[in-house]
């Protein structure tokens, strides 16, 4: 019997939604033929804690512990809160985890009249509730409540069972820069932990019902690399005949020199970057097809030696031959919606379930300094056609049932999103989705209305640092003004806009990171922001930085190379601010602009220790929004969205002169749009609607529309097409992309 490939992700990713990376690979292997099978342990492990039977043995595995003769647990004072409470926790756990499956909405009601769950220490810093949620509705108040509530029981594990539990980030100290394996290695020679318990129980009913050939542990975080190990380590106990492969983000950042060779205690084989190609020449090897030297991009022993060996004559497959991520098997109806930060854009990495889909392999830009630009994921840049990326919307629609799609892009291209964008409403299809852009001057008012119009909700981005010196140094291609701007199209569109912020680039100053808080709270004050996430500038190994640090000012702290996880590098920065010293700071501060609040206070009040004032300008992000907008290209395409409009032929007179208007009606989904004007440039706008509307074609380039306008007789195109009414159209669906 030709055995099949059982493809893991070990605890823990996301709660609200499976990590693709399995998904990926399944689509790819159902293009082969090959058999596979795949399991997120996250959610298995979390559903099977989180449930009446999972807390009666947490409570009794505490209560022992509490109870033993010598050295019994000494519990905290809101650990004691909450065993006291323990019966309430086990009567509600069942029926919070199905409202926050979706299934029981009703329950919301209950939820939020605040009596129904027992509250412990995270409710102590619970927003006001009623003016938190007056946005976003009573069952996303209840999510949050229910969040917190489970966040009340994990802080109880953490303190009381296993120090290194968390919903998503599972004993992530123990794999982050983890340049020896000594801890880690230690770590896995001892007994297993209530949760591994849980886990292995698990894997091994998967392992029996599905007998693969080859398991493959995704691990794309530190925070799934320990239990991806325990996993390994189970298997090449208890199933020694079973090969156990390792892949993903984290082995393709932090292994790429791995050495040490008790990491084979528990893996056969480590690939490195896209999984499909090195994959398939595994199994072909594990089959005796392939010969051992002819593996592709892969770590294993070799006379007890680690060795990479790396096919070159093997190449790569295209985006457009690995298929359709295919989530068969994964437990879709039992993943949960939590909202941890009251915002609406913050809560979409942990509310609702979305399909996860690429635009294009790589990043397009592929210069910023702090990045991994030397790496494959990012250089290698190759998109998708817009057609082919519908089609797979189109099937995991079907597939699924989930109209909710997620593009992991390093930075989505905005051609293609305007080419996708298209596709989708040319097809009638109904989606919501979201990506991640580089704030460049493509994304217009225009586009950010087209891309609404084919369901896109949100955008996140790096602004990175908010000072035009340090985005010059990043390499990043823009500039703060134009983030402001862009934002803007964005956010007047109704695109909810997220911006990823750093603190702590080589050579920052004080000056510096207090200018760029200051260019953050504008960004919020205006409105032109809705989220953002501060993070300390970390120094890797393969980026520019990294790899020539003194270009940038900045000394490694050490040269040697480890053993294990080598990307993180340790730094000193002897020209810029002692910069750990403004995480809080900057943190709580940018907590309460999400929130809407505190614009107003001084930036001093959100430190402990004197700051410079900042030098920016009071309306500085004001100013740049006002600032005249982009020339548009004679090689923009115009395009129709909107539906066949009304009009009719009035006769005006004033003062004695009479003359005759072409009034035209636009109506949209929520309003009625009007327009007067010459009969005859009337005539000739509405003969132009039909060849520009996308469900006829692509558009014409406003050359040709110039050309055609010309064509009818008409002078001063210009004057006629960039000013009222007609430059008011956008809102009724006439675009220039």
């Amino acid at each position: 019997m030709n055995k099949p490939v059982l493809l893991i992700t070990p605890p823990f990713t996301q709660l609200n939604t499976p990590y693709p990376a399995t998904a990926y690979l399944k689509g790819f292997f159902n293009t082969k033929g090959i058999a596979s099978q795949q399991a997120d342990l996250g959610i298995e492990v979390t559903i099977a804690l989180f449930s009446k039977n999972g807390l009666e043995k947490l409570f009794k595995t505490i209560d022992d512990k509490i109870n033993a003769t010598e050295n019994g647990l000494i519990v905290s004072e809101n650990s004691a809160r909450i065993i006291s409470l323990k019966n309430r926790y086990i009567n509600t756990i069942n029926e919070v985890i199905l409202f926050l499956q979706g299934k029981s909405n009703t329950l919301a009601h209950l939820i939020s009249a605040r009596n129904f769950l027992p509250e412990a220490s995270r409710f102590e810093q619970i927003d006001d509730l009623k003016w938190a949620f007056g946005s976003m509705g009573k069952i996303d108040m209840a999510k949050h409540i229910a969040t917190m509530y489970l966040e009340d029981l994990s802080d109880l594990i953490k303190e009381n069972i296993d120090p290194h539990f968390g919903f998503s980030r599972y004993a992530e100290s123990l794999g982050r820069s983890a340049n020896s394996f000594d801890e880690l290695y230690a770590a896995l020679q001892q007994p297993f932990t209530y949760l591994d318990e849980i886990l292995i129980e698990i894997f091994d009913k998967r392992i029996k019902e599905v007998q693969p050939k080859l398991v493959c542990l995704s691990v794309p975080f530190p925070g799934n690399l320990y239990t991806s190990l325990r996993c390994g380590q189970w298997l090449k106990q208890h199933f020694p005949e079973i090969k156990v492969a390792m892949g993903g983000g984290f082995a393709n950042t932090e292994l790429r020199s791995l050495s040490d060779s008790r990491v084979f205690e528990f893996y056969d084989f480590i690939t490195l970057d896209d999984g499909e190609a090195p994959l398939e020449i595994l199994i072909q090897h594990i089959d005796g097809i392939k010969e051992q030297h002819e593996l592709k991009r892969c770590f294993t022993l070799v006379n007890d030696v680690v060795t990479f060996i790396n096919n070159a004559s093997c190449g790569d497959y295209k985006q457009g031959q690995v298929g359709t991520p295919d989530y068969d098997g994964l437990l879709l109806d039992k993943y949960i919606s939590a909202i941890e930060v009251i915002n609406p854009m913050h809560s979409l990495w942990s509310d609702g379930r979305w399909n996860k889909l690429t635009m294009a392999h790589g990043c397009y830009w592929g210069k910023c300094t702090f990045c991994d630009i030397s790496l494959d994921y990012i250089k290698t840049y190759e998109p998708i056609a817009a057609s082919l990326i519908v089609d797979r919307m189109q099937e995991l629609v079907d597939k699924t049932g989930e109209n909710g799609f997620h593009f992991v892009d390093e930075a989505a291209p905005p051609s293609l999103m305007k080419a996708v964008a298209i596709e989708i409403i040319r097809r009638n299809l109904v989606v919501s989705w979201w990506a991640n852009v580089r704030f460049e001057k493509s994304f217009t008012r225009d586009l950010c209305q087209l891309l609404k119009a084919s369901g896109c909700i949100a955008v996140s981005g790096g602004l990175e640092v908010a000072s035009d010196r340090l985005l010059g140094l990043i390499n990043k291609g823009i500039t703060v003004a134009q983030v402001a701007k862009v934002s803007k199209h964005f956010s007047d569109a109704g695109i909810m806009v997220h911006a990823y912020l750093m603190y702590g680039f080589p050579t920052q100053t004080v000056q510096e990171t207090i200018d760029s808080l200051e260019m953050v709270r504008q960004l919020f004050e205006t409105g032109v922001l809705q989220s953002a996430f501060w993070h300390l500038f970390t120094m890797t190994a393969h980026s520019p930085v990294g790899l020539d640090p003194e270009k940038y000012k900045v000394k490694k702290i050490t040269n040697s190379i480890g053993t294990f996880a080598n990307n993180d590098i340790e730094h000193i920065d002897p020209t810029g601010a002692n910069h750990e010293l403004f995480g809080f700071g900057l943190k709580k501060a940018l907590l309460n602009y999400m929130h809407g609040v505190c614009f107003e206070m001084p930036l001093q009040k959100w430190f402990d220790f004197k700051i410079p004032k900042t030098s920016v300008a009071p309306n500085y992000i004001l100013n740049a929004l006002q600032e005249p907008e982009y020339s548009t290209s004679s090689n923009t395409k115009v395009i129709w969205l909107g539906v066949s409009p009304k009009h009719v032929i009035v006769q005006k007179s004033k003062k004695g002169n009479k003359w005759e208007e072409m009034q035209i009606s636009f109506q949209t989904n929520t309003s009625n749009f009007n327009i007067s004007i010459e009969p005859e440039k009337g005539s000739w706008l509405l003969n132009l609607l039909a060849p520009i509307s996308v469900t006829n074609g692509n558009g014409m380039t406003l050359a040709a529309v110039k050309e055609s306008y010309h064509s009818a007789g008409f002078d001063g195109f210009e004057l006629f097409w960039d000013n009222k009414p007609i430059s008011g159209l956008y809102r009724a669906g006439l675009l220039s992309v």
